[in-house]
């Protein structure tokens, strides 16, 4: 059975709030379909918003970058983030332009990002995030050598403090205006991936994996 968590005051959905939605399968459901998350945090003032990839494992999200980059150089010292997927699933066509709207189903959580320093933790985190991207590439790869490892930084964030907010169905108009001569109804979007791209200098006999032949975000 899915756990479900009451809302803080900081993570309750106000506008539309029937649908938020706060058991943890629904949001990591969702955080396992995205792999591309928008972390915003705050610098003597100035808010920041990078939008960063990143993997999850049980109740941690992991991101990682440079160890020089701003926003790593900050997060390290356990900055206050909020960090948000969304993934689009459709654009909602109504009668009247004030009733459009998306399908759409997103996650906002609301933690402290520390620096993962254990190296067994560190790796197996750069491995959590390989494979949540493109499951399979991690053991097809080079593994990151001492070098590339002291340039990258890994930050953990509990997921914890959360909510997730889904739009499924048709458009809703007022019902004055279902008599319009307008069409309405809704545009399916999705991800789908092309055919791989060789690079010119592969060796000879290299063939594109099966995993890049077949990918695909839907779980």
């Amino acid at each position: 059975m899915s756990e479900t968590q009451m809302p803080t005051a900081r993570t309750r959905v106000v506008r539309e709030a029937d649908r938020g939605v706060y058991d943890r399968e629904t949001v990591h459901r969702i955080l396992d379909e995205g792999f591309l998350c928008h972390a915003g945090f705050v610098v003597n003032g100035q808010p920041f918003v990078i939008p960063t990839s990143y993997g999850r494992k049980d109740a941690s999200l992991y991101i990682h970058g440079s160890a020089a980059s701003r926003m790593l150089r900050q997060m390290k010292e356990g900055i206050s983030v909020c960090i948000t997927v969304t993934l689009l699933d459709g654009l909602v066509l109504a009668r009247s332009v004030f009733n459009h709207s998306m399908n759409y189903r997103s996650v906002v959580i609301l933690g402290k990002a520390t620096l993962v320093d254990d190296p067994k933790e560190k790796l197996a985190a750069l491995r959590i995030l390989s494979e949540h991207i493109l499951p399979g590439r991690w053991d097809d790869a080079r593994q990151p050598n001492e070098r590339e490892l002291k340039q990258t930084s890994v930050l953990r964030v509990p997921i914890e403090e959360f909510s997730a907010k889904v739009r499924v169905g048709p458009p809703i108009d007022d019902e004055e205006d279902y008599s319009l001569p307008t069409w309405a109804g809704v545009v399916p979007l999705e991800m789908v991936a092309g055919k791989p791209i060789d690079d010119a200098r592969l060796l000879p006999g290299i063939e594109s994996p099966e995993y890049s032949r077949h990918y695909t975000r839907k779980r």
